[in-house]
């Protein structure tokens, strides 16, 4: 093979992979405009929370149990395995209730943590618990969905009977039941907090793919498979799966952001993680004291966390709806220049542009 054939095979596999990216990327260029600024504000928002998640030490100053240091220095005796009985060493308290200053942005509280690193130290803890709860609702509830859309019947009826009666249940109250039961026979943690926030989200999942399954396992592909002796679990794999999991991303981010306001209410129930691991509600909770003696920071700090990051997955949730929606996407078409292009192109050679049409209606 010479070199102008090598040249020729490189060009032409770089341009079908520029391709597939611009088909990757039509819903988003032909998506209305709000929607792709609520994706891209959500997404500085979450990721900014997700760096203080990934990299703690480069903001947070202290530990986010750390209530005492080496004289000189930040270091946590309790992790550092200092000995503060020794001669030579001397260890001091971090100061009780301290306004924000320089030492302490966001001040400290009446156990004389530093609210700033609480703060950081908790965004690990709730990114993990959302992660492991979101994920367990998946790995449950899209499975059930597919074999239950599929397959029908009897089992069908008994997998939706089950659900709804778990959907009816407020989500809160169920956390609340389940962080009980697992608290009772397990050690409190952040498994038993996963487990307990991702079953309120498993019926989700389940409804939102058993009736996409529904509709798909009708298409005249599927039936070919089927007629073509393929087995149930190709046809579910392979046929149906990859075209039911678009809207999963969507529910995982709304859920997302409704699981951290279930971990920060268990927080502040007590029924999350165990103190003094460091957890927004948790510490909101211990706070509501300090407000009415006037020491505002030791509760707002925690609170705004909780509103930002909130926030800003439901921005990104919100706007991928309305990117992957076909019709919320066909409404962008209609709403923006490049939009009016896209829909042009594809119109019939004979039929009257969009242009044409607004025209003539006006």
């Amino acid at each position: 093979m010479d070199g102008t054939e090598t040249e020729r095979i490189v060009r032409s596999s770089w341009g079908e992979a520029r391709a597939r990216i611009r088909h990757a990327f039509r819903p988003w260029r032909a998506a209305n405009p709000m929607a792709r600024w609520l994706v891209i504000v959500g997404m500085v928002i979450t990721l900014g929370f997700l760096l203080l998640a990934l990299f703690p030490g480069v903001v947070a100053p202290y530990g986010g149990e750390q209530y005492r240091v080496v004289e000189g220095t930040h270091l946590d005796p309790d992790t550092a395995d200092v000995n503060c009985n020794a001669e030579d060493v001397v260890c001091q308290q971090l100061p009780r209730r301290a306004t924000p200053s320089a030492e302490h942005p966001f001040g400290t509280t009446a156990a004389r943590f530093d609210v700033l690193s609480r703060i950081v130290h908790g965004a690990r803890i709730a990114f993990s618990i959302v992660i492991l709860s979101t994920v367990l609702a998946m790995v449950i509830g899209v499975p059930l969905g597919l074999v239950s859309g599929y397959r029908g019947g009897r089992l069908d009826r008994i997998l939706v009977t089950l659900m709804d009666a778990v959907y009816v249940i407020p989500g809160l109250l169920l956390a609340i039941i389940v962080a009980f039961v697992l608290q009772a026979y397990f050690s409190p943690g952040l498994a038993s907090a996963s487990v307990a926030v991702g079953v309120v989200y498993i019926p989700q999942y389940f409804r939102v793919i058993r009736n996409h399954t529904l509709s798909v396992k009708q298409e005249p592909f599927v039936e070919a498979a089927r007629s073509m002796g393929a087995p149930p679990r190709t046809v579910i794999g392979r046929y149906v799966f990859f075209n039911v999991v678009q809207s999963v991303p969507v529910i995982f981010t709304l859920n997302a952001a409704d699981a951290v306001l279930t971990l920060a209410a268990l927080g502040f129930l007590g029924y999350g993680v165990p103190y003094p691991q460091p957890e927004w509600g948790l510490d909101v909770a211990r706070a509501v004291s300090d407000v009415v003696g006037g020491f505002w920071w030791t509760a707002f700090w925690p609170g705004l966390a909780i509103t930002l990051l909130v926030t800003g997955l439901t921005l990104v949730g919100e706007g991928l709806n309305d990117i992957v929606n076909p019709l919320l996407r066909a409404r962008g078409l209609r709403t923006s220049r490049r939009g009016r292009r896209l829909a042009d192109n594809a119109a019939p050679a004979n039929a009257p542009t969009l242009a044409e049409s607004t025209g003539a209606n006006a």
